[in-house]
């Protein structure tokens, strides 16, 4: 695809540091170049913002996940934002496909922080016209805006994948839920495959911490296809992945997700799970010694792009849902 001016101005895409990989893929589909921007350190380590080329007029997307080192990256966007903003931008839209803080939004325990909240009033404020990001953590969050935002889905890209590898052959596949909170994801992963559902029961005492008690759903003898919106220490898709054959008498148990946050010892709890492969988007860059065999990462560059280009173009992002 290719696109040049319309009615906001050229279109220029740009990249932080936390995903040039991905930026670079997205730039490519649309057939322009990342621009002109060197986003460093000073010596004390503040962030440092120099733009190559006029953005005057122009309508900027800036491709920055807020992944590890968050409060680094998330800076980073800040300032990138505030750059273009006054070099006369016509529109500034924050392309975020890992979205930070998503976790905290809400109060928890007395005196918590709503932290989801804050980095929405700082995008608004530092310049954002609109969010372009995938899969927040709940959908909730879309209201902590105040300008658009669009919440692009990982489930059928993952989907396709698993489709293309032949898993939907046969009539021995179950889709798994890891937890109760992930249900309505999964429900739509078993639909795509018309497939049945099952549910892993846990109870956890305590942060990153659980307790599997039951498996709700028959997956004997099947094969378990696990689905989440993120993997942090992966407490939770072994340990379910376990209840699934050790429990359930599952034959294999495939797990996927959105993000790859893989903090912790996840790499080495997946390392010892029967999980068979993880299969992850690359909304987070994951560094190459934690792409052991078992982890599988797809692209969704295509999706972005054809956000983006749906947004350049002023036609609805909505058909990408689906």
């Amino acid at each position: 695809m290719m696109v040049g001016a319309g009615t906001h101005g050229q279109v220029k895409i740009f990249s932080g540091n936390s995903n040039k990989t991905l930026a670079k893929k997205i730039a490519d589909k649309l057939g322009l170049p990342l621009g002109n921007m060197e986003v460093g350190r000073f010596s004390d380590g503040e962030v440092s913002i120099n733009i190559g080329e006029t953005v005057r007029g122009c309508d900027v997307f800036l491709i920055q996940s807020t992944s590890n080192p968050v409060n680094e990256n998330l800076m980073e966007l800040l300032v990138m934002i505030d750059a273009v903003r006054r070099a006369s931008a016509s529109r500034i839209t924050a392309v975020i496909p890992y979205f930070g803080y998503a976790r905290q939004d809400r109060k928890a325990r007395a005196r918590d922080p709503i932290s989801a909240k804050l980095v929405a009033n700082l995008l608004e404020k530092a310049g954002a016209d609109r969010v372009l990001t995938m899969d927040l953590h709940s959908s909730q969050l879309q209201g902590f805006f105040d300008i658009p935002v669009d919440n692009l889905y990982g489930m059928p890209v993952l989907a396709k994948y698993f489709m293309r590898q032949g898993l939907n052959k046969g009539d021995d596949l179950v889709v798994v839920s890891p937890d109760v909170g992930s249900v309505a994801r999964s429900r739509k992963m078993a639909g795509k495959f018309d497939v049945s559902l099952a549910i892993v029961d846990k109870r956890r005492p305590r942060a990153n911490v659980m307790e599997v008690m039951n498996i709700i759903g028959d997956v004997e003898g099947k094969v378990g296809l696990m689905i989440d919106d993120m993997i942090d220490t992966a407490g939770t898709i072994t340990q379910g992945a376990s209840a699934i054959v050790e429990k359930g008498g599952a034959r294999e148990v495939y797990a996927c997700c959105t993000h790859g946050v893989l903090s912790g010892p996840a790499i080495e709890r997946i390392e010892k799970s029967p999980l068979k492969q993880v299969v992850i988007l690359d909304t987070i860059e994951i560094p190459k010694e934690k792409l052991i065999d078992k982890i599988k990462i797809v692209t969704v560059s295509d999706l972005f792009a054809e956000a983006i280009e749906r947004v350049y173009s002023d036609l609805p992002v909505s058909k990408l849902y689906d």
